[in-house]
């Protein structure tokens, strides 16, 4: 499904990372970082007579011969960025925002544990597995297993 997951955090640094391809990591860091301008003209961010009521998910944000970019941005202006494959054309919208869901509520329950300093990397194995979970690798890791 995914091949790059990514929350950056409401001064742009990024607060998570995750790749398939440890291999093109450094690609993928450039899409996610790239696809932060596009966050912030759809959000909208210095017109301050917009006014703050808009859907969490941004759509496609741009398409590469090889990935489709897709956003998310949360009230608090954290944002999500899952870099997808290009060839994987039988996706829609609903599988992509039910992506993105699973990842917000795993965000939430990773910062809303006591021992989580704000601000900080997230490093949380129950995020790590919900993002490998919607990257399809923790099915195909089940499948390997069995």
């Amino acid at each position: 499904m995914a091949v790059c997951v990514a929350v950056i955090g409401k001064d742009n640094s990024p607060k998570y990372i995750k790749c398939t391809d440890e291999a093109n990591a450094l690609q993928f860091h450039y899409k996610v970082h790239t696809s932060i301008d596009i966050v912030e003209e759809k959000l909208n961010i210095g017109n301050k007579t917009a006014v703050d009521v808009r859907e969490l998910f941004l759509g496609m944000l741009y398409s590469t011969e090889e990935y489709k970019i897709f956003g998310y941005a949360t009230n608090t202006k954290i944002k999500f960025i899952i870099v997808l494959q290009s060839s994987n054309a039988t996706l829609r919208d609903n599988e992509v925002r039910m992506m993105f869901r699973k990842l917000h509520i795993a965000y939430a329950n990773a910062v809303s544990d006591p021992f989580y300093i704000p601000g900080d990397q997230i490093q949380s194995k129950t995020f790590d597995s919900a993002v490998m979970e919607i990257m399809g690798l923790l099915t195909e890791e089940k499948k390997l297993s069995k």
